[in-house]
């Protein structure tokens, strides 16, 4: 209770607020986190049959060797993301956000969840892309949106019976996401919106604000996030709330670790 209390006043005093978020916060909102093989074949007990594993299924190669199965995985994903319902947790955020006088997000999510909460798009980077667009798995076609895209999926056999192309070579589609063993991602996009990043960590800097990191369901198995904000903290000494129910380790140097689902920490901060 301590933490939550000292971690509540700090976000309280802030002039900026950073939110960063992992699978973690999708949680509450009924997504998976694919967190060990366990938790993906719970969501996805087809590839326990396959022998696959996430790492190996969200895999860049499946789209050209086995599209059907490829667009099973991301289509079935895609659908799933454009129906779930941002838990109040984001709304939580965003009211806290705006009473900031500058604020971003830094997630390693794919699924638009922030945007679909009312997070303004061009407040939020996407490190590892977003399912809700699309690129060519064989010519420079640029990245285009998935809107209206429809991938209808034999769940039985887990695969796919129609799946996007290029427009310009007609060739099979992919999300616009990085992968495991990806070269091919483009990350222009991304790349965009890290350049908005990073001018907002340097408008705190010149405007002597008060910065705080709220971190959300970020684990270890994918570091991303969970790195960045350490990083961050340091570099700019800053302070770090890491809300976490299994890995809320933290240096005491850096911030504090609060036991908690996202939703659940995330009120504990900001009522």
């Amino acid at each position: 209770m301590k933490h939550i209390e000292t971690a509540k006043e700090a976000l309280q005093k802030a002039g900026a607020l950073l939110i960063t978020a992992g699978a973690g916060m999708g949680v509450d909102s009924g997504l998976p986190d694919f967190r060990g093989n366990e938790g993906f074949w719970r969501a996805y007990p087809v590839a326990r049959k396959l022998g696959l594993s996430f790492v190996e299924l969200a895999n860049p190669h499946w789209f050209e060797a086995e599209p059907a199965l490829a667009w099973a995985f991301y289509g079935h994903r895609l659908h799933l993301y454009r129906d779930t319902v941002p838990h109040p947790g984001f709304s939580m955020l965003l009211d806290a956000a705006k009473e900031k006088e500058e604020w971003f997000v830094f997630t390693s999510n794919v699924d638009g969840q922030f945007q679909k909460a009312g997070f303004d798009d061009e407040k939020i980077v996407e490190c590892h892309g977003s399912i809700h667009h699309l690129q060519c798995t064989s010519c420079d076609a640029g990245i285009w949106s998935a809107e209206g895209v429809e991938v209808p999926v034999d769940m039985e056999k887990f695969r796919a019976l129609k799946w996007p192309h290029c427009e310009r070579c007609g060739a099979t589609a992919r999300p616009n996401i990085l992968m495991f063993g990806d070269w091919g991602w483009d990350s222009s996009r991304t790349n965009i919106q890290q350049a908005r990043f990073e001018d907002f960590l340097q408008r705190t800097i010149v405007k002597r604000l008060d910065l705080v990191i709220v971190e959300i369901g970020a684990g270890t198995a994918v570091p991303t996030v969970r790195l960045t904000g350490e990083r961050l903290a340091k570099e700019l000494d800053t302070r770090l709330i890491r809300i976490n129910p299994r890995e809320p380790q933290i240096d005491p140097h850096l911030g504090w670790g609060i036991p908690m689902g996202g939703l659940q920490g995330i009120e504990a901060i900001t009522s």
